[in-house]
């Protein structure tokens, strides 16, 4: 029997609850509005990398709604926060998840408004945010034959981050500020979406890594998606070079970057293009959607469906 990795418990739990509509966020429509909701889960042995400081911790759990948020372009309104916690925590931790939380709320625009505390074997965080879902939001599944790939920015990063954490790479100073910083440090990309999400046939949040991502908005959306430009960061290649590790694996199946992967009709393209180059906005087209079955190329060679999955081995942690 094969082993349940996070896709197949996701659709046990879908099934039994006759939930069809599978994104990055909930749409409750209540009062003649709509709220868009979702929520996510921080655990300590998992997603926090060695090194990384209790206000990081902290602010990284409102991430991760944050960034989901951001590809649809919904402004964020509130939050709650769960928190498990070890009962051998102690109060200067505390203290530094409380200044990070704050200083999440003040960045991403969300007051955090409440939750609750329980004992845990170990530091959980589960972050459960709200906000208005004004106009049409795009979903994963709505991209179409002819629509322009594009992402909010370079990949790479955390994935070579968390090697120079975790086996001592070698990498140049302003490289390794870089990659440590978008691993302890990362920035979901509020304003790209706030100001192009309107555009978008499709999109969602990048942190299980690219390759998943593009797997996903082609098999929901029953289109192939070609490649012609990889999104590699500045200083990637030269990274992977001095050690012997594959740049393409760096790019497509580390994940932790929280950029946006979205489609654009390609009618919008030029207009998109405008608005980021007036807003300096790091718009990287990286490809397009043809009508298929769901397949991923790089180049016409088919890219691996794999990246970051709870409930399996992965090489490196969240």
């Amino acid at each position: 029997m094969p082993r349940l990795d996070e896709d197949r418990i996701v659709q046990l739990f879908a099934s039994a609850l006759n939930v069809e509509d599978l994104d990055d966020v909930a749409i409750l429509k209540a009062g003649g509005r709509r709220f868009a909701m979702k929520c996510d889960m921080l655990v300590k042995s998992t997603d926090v990398p060695p090194g990384m400081k209790p206000q990081q911790v902290a602010r990284k759990s409102i991430v991760s709604c944050a960034s989901d948020f951001a590809c649809k372009g919904i402004k964020p309104l509130a939050a709650m926060v769960a928190l498990g916690l070890p009962r051998d925590i102690d109060k200067k931790y505390l203290n530094g998840l409380a200044g990070g939380f704050a200083a999440a709320s003040r960045q991403f625009g969300v007051k955090i408004i409440g939750g609750d505390t329980n004992e845990s074997s170990e530091l959980v965080i589960d972050c459960s945010m709200i906000g208005l879902a004004d106009g049409r939001i795009p979903k994963r599944s709505d991209a179409m034959g002819g629509d322009i790939v594009v992402t909010s920015g370079p990949f790479g990063l955390p994935p070579s981050g968390l090697k120079i954490l975790l086996e001592g790479a070698r990498a140049s100073e302003s490289f390794r500020k870089s990659a440590l910083s978008s691993v302890m440090n990362p920035k979901p990309a509020q304003k790209f979406g706030a100001l192009l999400a309107r555009y978008f046939s499709s999109s969602m949040d990048s942190s299980d890594g690219l390759a998943l991502s593009l797997y996903s908005i082609a098999q929901q959306s029953g289109v192939d998606i070609s490649l012609h430009t990889l999104p590699a960061a500045r200083g990637l290649s030269e990274f992977a070079s001095a050690n012997g590790t594959d740049e393409n694996s760096l790019i497509f199946y580390g994940g932790e970057e929280y950029q946006i992967v979205a489609t654009i009709p390609s009618a919008r393209i030029s207009l998109v293009q405008r608005i980021a180059n007036a807003n300096n906005l790091d718009l990287r087209v990286i490809g397009s959607a043809t009508e298929g079955i769901g397949k991923v190329y790089n180049k016409k060679s088919l890219v691996d469906r794999r990246g970051y999955r709870h409930f399996q081995s992965n090489p490196l942690p969240r």
